[in-house]
């Protein structure tokens, strides 16, 4: 088996691809190769086995993506992105990156014709809806995003579900909650200081609160997130019929129980390094995002997890003390 990922090199890419490699198969079938693809080529780590091509591109070069998919890669991880506060800041660039370079993967695919159908992974986000709210959003609830990051996510969803309708693609899109702890540095998205304020505190730095303490978020961990895209790569898609866009399950957490969390794990001094400063852009942006969710479906099809705010914070001073061994 052959396995192509988009956006390998980000921090999703690279947990994707270590998981895979320990993995060495995907339904049965040994993988022998995966195409790491990203704007800057990957620097990843032998894999036992399957050879690793990484290799940097434009995604919204078309005869880039036709020359990615003429590999045909039986599977096809589509994580690359313009995040959500770049997006909003350049518009241009984020409708190129996040509705360009998805549209153009779907006509090479196409266009490969002959029985060639591959199963497409596409992390789609829970930017896609836009207030007002239910209580809880369940699938069903209507697509009106609030910003052009999830806007370019909603239609990306539209195009895959019409590409597998007309049988070029078997796509399934995930909509990630937000995905925290993630480590390094913070990111451009508007969501970047829900990873800050646990982060920043625990590495004995100081860390910039932009919203109050009051917002309540859907939140996931890397790792629970790595298994949503192994299991949409092998889930039988039947179950879902049309509907190929799924919330994921995730945490309903507002940012005090998260400190709480953090005071709990680590303690008063560390927690302590969080510092509040409004912004009104951050609070804008995010106060258009959902807050909870009724994940039933994606649990029904076999999606699974985080149990508490706590876990994610061990697990990841965990991941941080292995990576520094």
């Amino acid at each position: 088996m052959r396995i192509l990922i988009l956006g390998a090199a980000g921090m999703m890419g690279r947990r994707l691809i270590a998981a895979l490699c320990a993995e060495g198969r995907m339904e049965g079938q040994a993988i022998t190769a995966i195409d790491a693809f990203d704007v800057v080529a990957a620097d990843l780590p032998p894999c036992d086995g399957v050879t690793i091509n990484a290799s940097a591109g434009d995604i919204a070069d078309r005869a880039t993506v036709e020359a990615l998919v003429a590999e045909r890669p039986e599977v096809i991880f589509h994580l690359a992105a313009i995040v959500s506060g770049e997006a909003e800041a350049d518009f241009e660039k984020g409708y190129r990156i996040n509705l360009d370079g998805m549209h153009h993967l779907l006509e090479a695919i196409r266009k490969t014709g002959g029985a060639y159908r591959p199963r497409l992974v596409f992390t789609s986000s829970i930017a896609v809806f836009g207030t007002p709210f239910d209580e809880k959003i369940t699938d069903t609830f209507l697509c009106a995003p609030l910003t052009s990051y999830g806007t370019q996510k909603a239609v990306s969803e539209l195009l895959l579900s019409d590409y597998t309708r007309k049988g070029f693609v078997d796509g399934v899109a995930i909509r990630l909650p937000t995905i925290v702890v993630r480590p390094g540095k913070p990111n451009k998205a508007a969501s970047s200081f829900f990873s800050g304020i646990i982060r920043e505190p625990l590495a004995g730095q100081e860390a910039i609160l932009p919203v109050d303490d009051e917002v309540r978020h859907w939140v996931a961990s890397p790792a629970a997130a790595v298994g949503f895209l192994l299991h949409a790569a092998t889930m039988d898609t039947d179950m879902l019929g049309h509907r190929r866009a799924l919330s994921m399950p995730g945490l309903s957490v507002t940012i005090a129980e998260m400190i709480e969390a953090l005071r709990e794990v680590a303690g008063e001094e560390v927690a302590a390094r969080i510092r509040r400063e409004p912004d009104a852009t951050i609070e804008k942006i995010v106060a258009g995002w959902p807050r909870d969710f009724d994940a039933r479906r994606a649990a029904e099809a076999g999606f699974t997890a985080d149990t508490d705010f706590a876990s994610i914070i061990r697990a990841h001073i965990a991941d941080e003390a292995a990576r520094s061994a």
